[in-house]
């Protein structure tokens, strides 16, 4: 069974919802999903990529 972890960090914001994302360790990298609706899917990132993730998180720099 896959074990799914929320920061500790998530807080209750935006009327009780959480903005949040929980990761898992797979065989072949991070699971990340979208922690209000865990059933829709996860993506699967290299650590290398998972990193660069929380890089551009950390510093507010997403691509987007």
């Amino acid at each position: 069974m896959t074990r799914w972890r929320k920061s500790s960090h998530s807080g209750g914001s935006n009327g009780g919802m959480s903005d949040c994302v929980e990761v898992a360790a797979f065989p072949e990298g991070i699971g990340v999903r979208d922690s209000k609706a865990p059933d829709t899917g996860h993506l699967i990132l290299t650590p290398e990529t998972f990193a660069a993730l929380l890089t551009c998180v950390k510093h507010d720099d997403l691509p987007i």
